[in-house]
């Protein structure tokens, strides 16, 4: 039987998802666990994978199409398969509404029969309470518990049930106010997602109408239904029977397995929550009268600590905004998560002795025309550097590694919207002076969103610095295609060992994030003992 491929939930934010790339076409095999598709989310580009097995009969949304969570994206069946009626809604009703049409035109005249199967809870005043999704990868869940019985007057916001999904035990709220009229499955029984589980709505309202048109089976139970009217006790003593005084008081899963973990009766305890629920903190300040010691001097301890538990409430209120990503954050959000996906990387930490360059950038600033940073001159140095061990200056092809013998150094640089990374062509030939003016005047037209994209092509080394935001050290993620990135920390004073003695110093600390499939650790090592050594002595930068 053919099923649907909806557009599934990939974060708590997410409203709608984009076909990055379909990796099936219409006619393929599709077996469960085969990656059908790349969904750009609002966070990330992300594989889906498929939980059903069966031909790909057709898929909707092009490649860069948006679609809404729950949209039909594609489905699934056997070959040559009718699956028209799954597109217009659920099968079900697109498979009965022929034989509705077929009735209007032989007789004008409806049947009992057929104005009971058109009968919805709306028009009962019923509300049918089905198993909800309660995690991505749910598809069934366990009712662990009825915290109501049929009969039971319940309100909006009570937790009807406890139901153990996949990844834990959640509660279920009725989200509308009546009387709990049917119950569809007991405590253990599971129930597959959106399958009904509990109906609630007016006493006495008859839902024979509204379980028969669901199933067979429901018929069977809707018969014990009256019986229940009639005789509440022929079906409600067994339920009762079989619990125990802790089943029956109303308490959250976490309260009662503290409870059980601590030995503690939860009749024993009064609930703060609605209703007279238990909660967390009730168990967790329950002090036991057995346990209350016998001596003055000791009672006045949890009498003490009782206070201290007792907090002021404090009512808050949760408020955000959404803004819609722009294609910058977008750009930024799918490069890197392919480099971090991709790319397997691993760091390297170095300290650098920063005394001589600071004197002698004091001493270059006097003269040159440009003020020249610390930056710069890191620049520089990598680029120097870079040329003495390539392997660092490459990049990966997929079935060949590129190792350029040019040096542009791209520059971090953090904008409004997001991030740019502005290139230093053939940084090793520049003077420092050339570097620092080149670098102030991408910085200007990145504020100025004036940057095009020949400004920030074509790097094979990147330098990222928040040294000026009083980061002491960080790791970044490689701006693909290149083989490496450097992050640069802060300057700061702390004390150093010289010829055997502690004196004042200045280190920076700077780490190589590097792809590990075209450096290898010696090699990164290597590459940064060269630099650690051009940027503690700048003099070599002229050689």
């Amino acid at each position: 039987m053919a099923e649907v491929v909806r557009m599934p939930k990939m974060s708590d934010t997410m409203t709608e998802g984009v076909i990055a790339k379909w990796h099936k076409n219409v006619g393929d095999k599709v077996n469960s666990g085969d990656l059908v598709a790349e969904i750009e989310t609002d966070k990330a580009t992300m594989d889906f994978e498929s939980y059903q097995e069966g031909t790909l009969l057709y898929i909707g949304p092009k490649e860069g199409e948006a679609v809404a969570i729950d949209a039909v994206i594609a489905v699934l069946g056997e070959p040559g398969e009718d699956f028209q009626a799954l597109l217009s809604g659920d099968a079900p009703a697109a498979e009965k509404a022929p034989e509705k049409t077929e009735e209007k035109n032989t007789e004008e005249v409806s049947t009992p029969e057929s104005s009971a199967s058109t009968v919805t809870a709306e028009e009962l005043g019923c509300t049918v309470i089905t198993m909800p999704l309660l995690s991505d990868t749910m598809k069934e869940g366990v009712i662990a518990q009825w915290n109501f019985k049929v009969g039971d007057t319940i309100k909006s916001d009570d937790a009807i049930a406890d139901v153990e999904t996949d990844k834990a035990t959640m509660e279920v709220t009725a989200y509308a106010d009546g009387t709990l009229l049917y119950v569809g499955l007991e405590a253990g029984e599971a129930a597959k997602v959106n399958d009904i589980i509990a109906i609630v709505g007016p006493a006495g309202t008859d839902i024979t109408p509204l379980l028969n048109q669901k199933s067979a089976p429901a018929k069977a139970e809707t018969a014990e239904a009256p019986k229940a009217d009639s005789a509440p006790t022929a079906t409600a003593a067994p339920v009762a029977s079989a619990t125990n005084d802790d089943a029956r008081v109303k308490a959250s899963p976490l309260a009662r397995k503290i409870a059980k973990d601590k030995g503690i009766n939860l009749s024993d305890i009064k609930g703060s929550a609605d209703g007279g629920r238990i909660v967390k903190k009730d168990v967790e300040s329950f002090v036991p009268a057995a346990a209350k010691p016998a001596t003055t001097a000791a009672a006045a301890a949890p009498a003490t600590e009782t206070k201290a538990i007792t907090l002021p409430t404090y009512v808050g209120e949760e408020r955000y905004t959404e803004k819609p990503v722009n294609q910058m954050r977008k750009t930024i959000a799918r490069r890197l998560a392919e480099s971090l996906f991709t790319a397997p990387h691993f760091y390297l930490t170095v300290s650098i002795d920063m005394d001589n360059a600071m004197v002698a950038r004091a001493q270059i600033n006097e003269i040159a025309p440009v003020k020249v940073s610390f930056n710069d001159i890191v620049v520089k140095a990598v680029a120097v550097a870079l040329k003495k061990h390539p392997a660092v200056n490459s990049s990966w092809q997929g079935d060949k590694i590129r190792f350029n013998e040019h040096t542009n150094i791209g520059v971090a640089m953090a904008v409004e919207d997001g991030l740019l990374v502005p290139v230093v062509r053939f940084a090793d030939g520049k003077s420092l002076s050339h570097i620092s003016a080149e670098v102030k005047d991408f910085a200007q037209k990145a504020k100025a969103k004036k940057l095009q994209p020949a400004d920030w092509e074509g790097s094979t080394f990147t330098v990222s610095n928040l040294g000026m935001f009083g980061i002491d050290e960080f790791t970044s993620i490689i701006n693909s295609p290149d083989g490496a990135i450097l992050s640069v920390g802060a300057i700061q004073a702390v004390p150093v060992v010289k010829n055997g003695a502690v004196v004042p110093g200045n280190v920076m600390k700077v780490t190589l994030g590097c792809d590990h499939r075209v450096v290898d650790g010696a090699t990164g090592a290597a590459f940064l003992q060269t630099l650690k050594a051009l940027v503690e002595n700048p003099v070599r930068l002229l050689a």
